[in-house]
C-alpha cells in the first residue's frame, strides 16, 4: 500500500522573501491531507461508515449503493451515486481462480482538468493537468487467498481451540486479565467453515479453581447438542462465573483431560486433549481494566490492524464453467466491517461485554445459544439506548410489476436479541412548492393515501420479519401497480421492549454517595457560600454544580453559590461528573436582613417540606 505512513508531520515555515516553488505548495497541501487521515485512522478505524451494499440484479449484474467508507490510510472512499456493473467487467475477474470472490473498493486518485503549461521549457511537457480528482474504483479477489489483518482483540482475549474439522472451528475465550470478586464472561464460539450441511454436537469440562459457577461449583461444562449453521455463520454461547476475592495473582482455566469430545452426524472428529488458559488477577474495576486495555495499543500495532487500503463490500458465490458465470448468492454481512463510533470507543464497548453489574448470576442451564450476525452493527452509545434507526433499501430489478414481492437483506438493528418492534416508512423525493427546491419525506402508513398530492409515489404494502434470537429483521415489500424505480427506499425504527433479564454494564453504585457539608443554608441577596462535599464510600472524584432553575443566582464551577436580589428559595443540584447518577442538593434561602426569627423558623420549615 502506498502512502501508510502519514507521520512524522512536517509543514512549511514562512518567512520574508521565502521563494515558493510547486514542491512547497505540495508539501502544505500534504501536511494537511495527512492529518486529516490520521485522525480518521485513529479516531474511526476503518470500514463502511455509510451505504455500500451489494444486491444481485440479475444472474450476470450487482447493484453496489452509494455510500461512504474509510480505508486503512484514514481516507474517504466515497461513491456518490449507486452502480450497476456486471460481474465480467470488475477488475480481478479475469484472474480469479475459485467459485467465491470478494468485491472490494479501494481509493483511487486521477489527474483530471489538462491545461497549458504558459512557462514550460522544450524538454517538457505542454500540457498539464490542473487537478486530482478522488475517486475509486472496484475489484475482486479470491476468498481463499484473502489476508487477515492483526486483530487487536487478541492482545485482551486468551483464547484455545476446543476442536477443529473441515467444517466447524470451536473456540473457548475469556479475557486474559480478570478482576477479583466479579463477574466475567467465558464464551465457546462455534463457527462453520464449509458448506457442507454437517450437524455438530460438542461438550468439555473445564476445571476452574479460582471462579465460581452460579451452583458454586468449581468446573463448568459447556458444549452444544445437534447444532447446524450455514457457512459462515457462527454461534456464541455464553457462561458466567464469578472470580474469587483472593491473594492470587494468576490462575489458570483448564480443559479436563479426556473429557473433551465432538461429534459431525455422529462421527468423531478431533478435539484438544488438554488445554490450559492463563488469566491474570488484578485488583482494578472492569472499567479501569477496560480503559487501560484499549489505551495501551501503540501506534505499531494499530498500524497493524489498519494495514489494509481496500475495503471488502459482499462475498460473492458464483457457479463458473468455461466463458460463462451465473450469480448464485451474494453476502455482505460476513465481509462489511462497519465504521459507526470511534474505534477506541467501539472496542471498550466490545470488551466491557465480558464483565457483568454484581448481581446473583442465573443458572447457566438458562443461558441460550445466540446466532450471531458477523460484523452486525453495534448498538450506539447516547440516551436512547432501546431506540435504533437507519435507512434500507429494497431492490426491485429491471423487470418489477404489480403483485411481485420483493425482499431486503437481513438487517441487524444493533439492538441485540430480544423482543424488538420494528416499523418502516417510504421514502421519496419530491417538488416543495413552498420552498423552491426538492424535499426528502417518509411516509409512515400506506402511500397510496398520499398519491394525488404526489404522482410518483411507489404504491406498495410492506410486512416486516422481526428475528428475535438474531438481533435482525427482514422487509418484504409487494407492489400494488407497476412501477419503473430499480430500488425503494424506507426509513426504519426499532424499539427494544425493556426485559428483567437485562443486565445492565454499570459500576455498582448502590453504597456510594455524596453529601453536602451544609445543605441548606440562609443568605442575603448577592452574597455568596461555598458549598463543599462529603464522598461517602467512594474516592474524591471531580464534581460539577448546576442551578436547576433560570434565574437562581450563579454558582462557579467550584462549588461557590452567588445568591440573587430576589427572596426565594434556591435548588442546587451537585453531581460526580463521571457518575451523574450520585448526586444530591443542596438549598439556598435567600431573605433580606429585616425578616425575624420567626419568620426564619418558618422559612426553613417550608423548606425541609419542599425537599
Amino acid at each position: 500500500m502506498s502512502n501508510s505512513q502519514l507521520y512524522p508531520f512536517e509543514r512549511n515555515r514562512y518567512y520574508p522573501g521565502k521563494l515558493l516553488t510547486s514542491a512547497d505548495f505540495q508539501a502544505e497541501q500534504n501536511y494537511h491531507i495527512n492529518k486529516g487521515r490520521f485522525i480518521n485512522g485513529l479516531m474511526y478505524g476503518s470500514g463502511v461508515v455509510c451505504g455500500l451494499g451489494v444486491f444481485s440484479l440479475d444472474d450476470l449484474s450487482v447493484l453496489i449503493e452509494s455510500g461512504v467508507a474509510i480505508d486503512g490510510t484514514g481516507r474517504e472512499i466515497i461513491l456518490d451515486t449507486s452502480v450497476v456493473k456486471k460481474i465480467s467487467a470488475i477488475e480481478g475477474f479475469d484472474r480469479l481462480e475459485t467459485d467465491t470472490a470478494i468485491l472490494k473498493i479501494r481509493y483511487n486518485e486521477q489527474d483530471v482538468h489538462s491545461v497549458y503549461s504558459v512557462n514550460h521549457k522544450e524538454d517538457e511537457k505542454e500540457y498539464e493537468f490542473n487537478r486530482i480528482a478522488e475517486g475509486y474504483e472496484l475489484f475482486l479477489v479470491d476468498k481463499e487467498g484473502e489476508t487477515v489483518n492483526y486483530d487487536p482483540e487478541t492482545e485482551f482475549l486468551a483464547r484455545e481451540i476446543l476442536f477443529k474439522s473441515e467444517n466447524y472451528v470451536g473456540e473457548v475465550m475469556m479475557p486474559a486479565t480478570v478482576c477479583k470478586g466479579k463477574n466475567v464472561k467465558i464464551v465457546l464460539e462455534i463457527r462453520k467453515v464449509s458448506d457442507e450441511d454437517v450437524r455438530l454436537s460438542c461438550r468439555g469440562i473445564l476445571e476452574i479453581p479460582v471462579f465460581h459457577t452460579p451452583d458454586d461449583e468449581s468446573e463448568l461444562e459447556i458444549g452444544v447438542e445437534d447444532l447446524n449453521l450455514k457457512m459462515g455463520e457462527s454461534i456464541r454461547k455464553e457462561y458466567w462465573v464469578r472470580v474469587l476475592d483472593n491473594d492470587a495473582e494468576e490462575s489458570e482455566l483448564i480443559l479436563r483431560s479426556g473429557s473433551a469430545a465432538a461429534f459431525e452426524n455422529e462421527n468423531a472428529i478431533n478435539s484438544s486433549s488438554h488445554f490450559a488458559i492463563r488469566v491474570r488477577l488484578s485488583n482494578s474495576s472492569p472499567l479501569e481494566l477496560v480503559g487501560r486495555e484499549t489505551g495501551r495499543i501503540n501506534l505499531e500495532m494499530r498500524n497493524m490492524e489498519l494495514s489494509d487500503d481496500a475495503i471488502s463490500l459482499a462475498e460473492i458465490q458464483m457457479v463458473r464453467n468455461a466463458g460463462s458465470y451465473i450469480i448464485e448468492n451474494i453476502r455482505d454481512t460476513s465481509a462489511k466491517k462497519y465504521v459507526l463510533t470511534p474505534a477506541q470507543e467501539i472496542m471498550r464497548n466490545n470488551y466491557l461485554s465480558y464483565y457483568v453489574k454484581d448481581v446473583e448470576l442465573k443458572k447457566n442451564k438458562d443461558i441460550k445459544e445466540t446466532p450471531v450476525l458477523k460484523n452486525a452493527a453495534p448498538s450506539k452509545a447516547g440516551e436512547f439506548t432501546n431506540i435504533a434507526t437507519g435507512t434500507l433499501e429494497v431492490p426491485l430489478g429491471r423487470n418489477a410489476r404489480e403483485g411481485d414481492i420483493r425482499y431486503s437483506g437481513e438487517i441487524a438493528h444493533g439492538l441485540g436479541p430480544g423482543n424488538v418492534y420494528v416499523e418502516i416508512g417510504y421514502n421519496f423525493v419530491s417538488d416543495d412548492p413552498d420552498m423552491g427546491a426538492n424535499q426528502k419525506s417518509t411516509i409512515y402508513g400506506n402511500p397510496e393515501l398520499f398519491s394525488q398530492q404526489n404522482n410518483i409515489l411507489a404504491s406498495v404494502e410492506t410486512g416486516i420479519k422481526v428475528l428475535n434470537e438474531k438481533g435482525s429483521f427482514v422487509v418484504a415489500a409487494r407492489l400494488l401497480r407497476n412501477v419503473d424505480f430499480l430500488v425503494l427506499s424506507f426509513r426504519w425504527v426499532a424499539i427494544r421492549f425493556p426485559s428483567g433479564d437485562d443486565i445492565e454494564l454499570t459500576e455498582d453504585y448502590y453504597d456510594k454517595s455524596i453529601s453536602v457539608d451544609t445543605p441548606t443554608v440562609i443568605m442575603g441577596g448577592k452574597e455568596s457560600h461555598f458549598f463543599g462535599v462529603r464522598f461517602n464510600n467512594m474516592k474524591a472524584c471531580s464534581i460539577t454544580y448546576e442551578l436547576t432553575s433560570p434565574g437562581s443566582g450563579e454558582i462557579s464551577s467550584d462549588g461557590i453559590y452567588t445568591a440573587p436580589s430576589k427572596e426565594g428559595v434556591y435548588e442546587i443540584r451537585i453531581y460526580c461528573t463521571d457518575m451523574p447518577v450520585i448526586c444530591t442538593y443542596a438549598y439556598a434561602i435567600v431573605k433580606k436582613k429585616m425578616l425575624d426569627d420567626k419568620n426564619e423558623t418558618d422559612v426553613t420549615e417550608k423548606t425541609g417540606d419542599s425537599k
